[in-house]
């Protein structure tokens, strides 16, 4: 009986399943093939160039899969292994989390306007770093800091969230907006006291959201809380779906929609935190995305989360192409982000209902 609910509840859950011009699954092959050529190609651009040829060869060399003699720069060898493969890698990281997280956030919140910093990561983060930065850290410390302080925000969120009146959805959301505001004061007054000459513009540039000088050390701190974070995620997915159809119908399926909302947003604040710690602020990427694969795969979240990781990862990798390629001087991956997800959210939201 219970599993019969549950078939009912995932085909329930789905209205829009027969409005996908492709299959999910289908989605979910061509956003993979289009990420992985995305990747290769990431590979070759920059100011210093690197043809496909040769870096098939340098990843074969590093691979211990190539013995002959090298037809490549020692120039090229260090540009591909030490400077791209860790910022194509985070790209793709940063974009996935944030998107994925995005996803999960308004499925859980029911709100197709949450985003990734509804409950203060993001400030919390931002607040992280700037206090290391003003300090004289380096950039090791930073990223620490910033994870910290992101976790130590949201907690804070939870905790004050207790003490609201009233459905416990609505006062997460509102503890969040209050403490984040909390937070991008401290931020500011950090600024204002930070040395004009020197940690101010340090400060501003994080603040802007970049990938400029990652590093191999800056993946690994992040890929593990990103995968404790996905995972779960991943495994909510059919019961996001049933959450979305209200919390007594989701009671009468078996599901518990408190546990589920309380595991998926713990999971994407954790997805969050791991991506501001490293890139900075960097908007739009986990609103505007989710709605772009929802075009694509439905409501259904056990393609649309998926989907997201990967269009996300596919979308900050192209942006992040763009700003290091492009452009003279590099601009930092957070205000690009701004200039084209802005235009087409509000391409999305004239076209089509949110709801």
């Amino acid at each position: 009986m219970n599993g019969a609910r549950q078939n009912a509840a995932r085909h329930t859950a789905m209205p829009d399943r027969d409005k996908r011009p492709l299959g999910g699954r289908a989605v979910l092959l061509i956003l993979c093939a289009v990420l992985l050529l995305a990747v290769i190609l990431s590979f070759t651009l920059g100011r210093y160039p690197v043809g496909l040829n040769e870096l098939q060869g340098i990843l074969r060399y590093r691979l211990g899969l190539y013995h002959g003699e090298p037809f490549w720069t020692q120039a090229q060898s260090a540009a591909v292994w030490n400077i791209r493969l860790p910022r194509v890698l985070l790209a793709v990281l940063v974009g996935a989390s944030l998107a994925s997280a995005g996803a999960a956030f308004q499925g859980a919140f029911q709100n197709p306007m949450a985003s990734p910093d509804i409950l203060g990561a993001s400030a919390g983060a931002c607040f992280g770093a700037a206090l290391a930065i003003f300090f004289g850290f380096k950039a090791a410390v930073v990223t620490a800091s910033a994870f910290f302080m992101s976790m130590v925000t949201v907690g804070f969120v939870f905790f004050v969230s207790r003490f609201v009146k009233g459905e416990r959805v609505i006062g997460l959301i509102l503890s969040g907006i209050m403490i984040s505001s909390l937070f991008q004061a401290g931020t500011s007054f950090i600024k204002l006291a930070a040395d004009p000459g020197d940690k101010l513009p340090a400060i501003t540039y994080w603040l802007m959201g970049s990938l400029v000088g990652a590093a191999r050390d800056e993946v690994t701190f992040v890929f593990w809380p990103m995968l404790a974070g996905f995972i779960p995620l991943i495994l909510l997915r059919w019961r996001l779906n049933v959450v979305t159809m209200g919390d007594d119908d989701a009671r009468s399926m078996g599901v518990h929609p408190g546990h589920v909302r309380l595991a998926a947003i713990a999971s994407a604040t954790l997805l969050t935190a791991a991506s501001v710690s490293v890139s900075g602020m960097i908007g739009w990427v986990g609103l505007v995305i989710p709605h772009m694969m929802r075009r694509l795969t439905g409501s259904d979240h056990r393609f649309l989360i998926p989907a997201s990781a990967l269009g996300g990862g596919l979308f900050l990798l192209i942006v992040d192409d763009l700003s290091r390629s492009i452009f003279p001087g590099e601009i930092p991956i957070g205000i690009l982000t701004a200039f084209i997800g802005a235009p087409f959210f509000l391409l999305l939201i004239t076209r089509r209902s949110l709801s």
